[in-house]
């Protein structure tokens, strides 16, 4: 299959593997920096890109390259929604990078259109395809957790003004939100959808305590009401001190107790059921070892894709996961500009609305 990456960023080097890995065909590279296509493909060390053309333009890019099947768009986050609409129009099936949009009307847009061009979108979400995170999804789909309680998502990182700086857009309203959009989006997905993705309302709060060169927040912490009856908790922020503590994923069941762990949810730290059976064991202690806090998963959401084009079905990780995990960050940044809880569906709200909070 005949693929093109827009944006060869930092992120850029997952999605590179993940082509190698998967036996595609990279046709063009795209990125208003020239500089950057050669840093990235040494930084992926992969494989012979040297046929692979190279594009400051992704439109012309598209026009020039009608054979191209799959794009994935791996610029920064607020351009991802108006790059994709384009991709969309001419019939180009998508990977989308966290967040899949900065607005509610824009991931409803992508979603509509896509569905009326016959195109297939993924939200790359990858740590879905974590073992133990796919392990957990089988045993909530198996109802081994029973009736369930309540469910929290951890991610205790640092970003420090190092990282900022490697790129202006970080931190903004308009091109990236804060650490909840941008470092926590995974386990926020993670947590809404074992427990139900049906949720009711959100109250949340943030903060900017260190860094006081962004405009958006390090710290958010919210309380969450699904549909189920359960609650759940999230605590994200890029503060701790001195480096990357957690990614931790807990979900408390009338008959089980699970804990997922590691930096980045790949880690079984606590596996315990009322009904063990002997594949439970293998589960315990289980640890997926990663070379950096984005995981393996990008290779596996390759390959699904590549299938659900091929065989004309929705991706593991389709549009409306990434509408969904979207929809809860932005509800807590309405909480917080409100100070209230917010139903959900939430009406359209975007990170742009939040623009002069801190």
């Amino acid at each position: 299959m005949k693929c093109a990456i827009i944006g060869c960023g930092r992120i850029a080097v997952n999605h590179v593997k993940a082509v190698a890995n998967n036996n595609l065909d990279l046709v063009a590279l795209c990125d208003v920096d020239e500089s950057k296509f050669d840093i990235m493909l040494e930084k992926a060390d992969c494989g012979d890109f040297s046929n692979t053309e190279r594009y400051a333009d992704y439109r012309q890019m598209l026009a020039d390259h009608p054979e191209i099947e799959l794009v994935a768009i791996a610029t920064e986050s607020g351009k991802h929604a108006e790059i994709a609409l384009d991709c969309i129009d001419v019939e180009k099936n998508l990977i989308i990078e966290k967040p899949m949009a900065m607005s509610i009307a824009d991931a409803d847009e992508i979603i509509r259109r896509a569905d009326e061009k016959g195109v297939k979108v993924s939200a790359c979400h990858q740590n879905r395809f974590n073992v133990a995170i796919q392990q957990l999804r089988e045993a909530v789909e198996a109802n081994r957790f029973g009736k369930l309680s309540h469910g929290s998502i951890h991610v205790r990182w640092n970003r420090g003004k190092g990282y900022y700086n490697q790129a202006p857009w970080r931190g903004t309203w308009e091109q990236d939100g804060g650490t909840l959009m941008n470092q926590c989006i995974h386990g926020i997905d993670l947590l809404r959808w074992m427990m139900g993705d049906d949720v009711v309302e959100v109250y949340g709060t943030t903060r900017q305590r260190f860094h006081d060169y962004l405009e958006a927040e390090d710290v958010g912490v919210a309380v969450v009401k699904f549909a189920n009856g359960a609650v759940g908790t999230i605590e994200g922020t890029s503060n701790v001190y001195p480096k990357n503590l957690e990614e931790t994923l807990y979900i408390f069941g009338e008959n089980g107790t699970v804990k997922i762990g590691g930096t980045s949810t790949n880690n079984i730290d606590v596996w315990d059921f009322a009904d063990e059976t002997e594949a439970d064991a293998a589960n315990k202690g289980l640890e997926e070892q990663t070379s950096n806090v984005y995981g393996n998963g990008h290779t596996l959401l390759y390959a699904d894709v590549v299938d659900a084009i091929q065989n004309d079905r929705a991706p593991y990780v389709d549009a409306v996961a990434g509408r969904n995990a979207l929809e809860m960050v932005l509800a807590i940044y309405k909480s917080q500009k409100t100070g209230e809880p917010v139903a959900l569906p939430l009406g359209n709200f975007a990170s742009t609305d939040m623009a002069g909070e801190f």
